[in-house]
């Protein structure tokens, strides 16, 4: 299999197979796929997926990683199914277990958390942004680590929220983690706030002040990530600690800094 250099690294396609499936929406798929050989990621990292056409024509797509770091070689990528896309219902709708998959990766080394970072950690996610987030609020529940977690979740309604009951066991136990949501369109009944965006205001408020110095991470896409970095800016909060990661066209991820 043809590889490419990342970061200084040789990265090849490896097959893997997929061992478990979940919904998380009406049109969000978990897939967990077991992957020989796989090196290890780190939370915040993303992989390539390849799909092969019978004429041999493919299509390649980038999709974060959701998974913490295992030592059982298992990858799990949550991908939304876009129109006008050729990957996206495959993956969310025809895909079962026991099929291959081909993936490559990981890749990315700035829109990452490490276990042995100790300062607070700001994660604002928009839609399907909130799948590194996760998988950096997984990777510090498994490492058993104690820094402050502060999670800003803007999603369009209820119904398209992804983890649900993982996030609500969060905001029910004191796992230091704070959650707060932001709906854009409906929001359930009873909620204190009306449908709306993020704004400057909800950055001063449910944010760590600029004085913790905190790491911030914002994923979502890109017209949302970039208001929220200006916010963010605005606020006091220092550029470089503010991390982001933003969706093109066809749902796949670019890092930037």
């Amino acid at each position: 299999m043809e590889g490419a250099t990342i970061l200084g690294r040789q990265i090849r396609w490896r097959v893997g197979t997929v061992v478990d499936l979940h919904d998380e929406t009406a049109t969000a798929r978990t897939l967990t796929v077991e992957v020989p050989e796989w090196p290890g990621h780190l939370a915040g990292q993303r992989v390539e997926v390849r799909l092969t056409a019978a004429d041999g024509y493919s299509a390649v797509r980038s999709y974060s990683i959701a998974s913490a770091p295992n030592s059982e070689g298992r990858v799990q990528i949550t991908v939304e199914r876009l129109p006008n896309d050729e990957v996206s219902p495959y993956l969310t709708q025809v895909i079962g277990y026991g099929d291959h998959l081909e993936l490559r990766g990981p890749i990315g080394g700035w829109f990452v958390w490490r276990p042995e970072q100790t300062e607070p950690i700001q994660l604002i996610a928009g839609g399907s942004g909130i799948v590194p987030l996760t998988a950096m609020i997984r990777s510090r529940m498994a490492a058993g680590r104690k820094s402050q977690f502060r999670l800003l979740y803007s999603v369009c309604e209820p119904e398209a929220v992804f983890y649900k009951k993982e996030l609500r066991a969060l905001a029910v136990n004191d796992f230091g983690v704070d959650i707060t949501y932001v709906y854009t369109r409906k929001v359930p009944l009873g909620w204190p706030r009306p449908a709306g965006r993020i704004d400057a205001m909800l950055i001063a408020t449910a944010t760590w002040p600029f004085a913790l110095a905190p790491t911030c991470y914002v994923c979502g896409p890109t017209l949302f990530v970039e208001s929220v970095n200006e916010f963010l800016t605005a606020s006091g909060h220092d550029r470089n600690r503010i991390k982001t990661e933003r969706f093109g066209a066809t749902g796949g991820s670019t890092e930037r800094r």
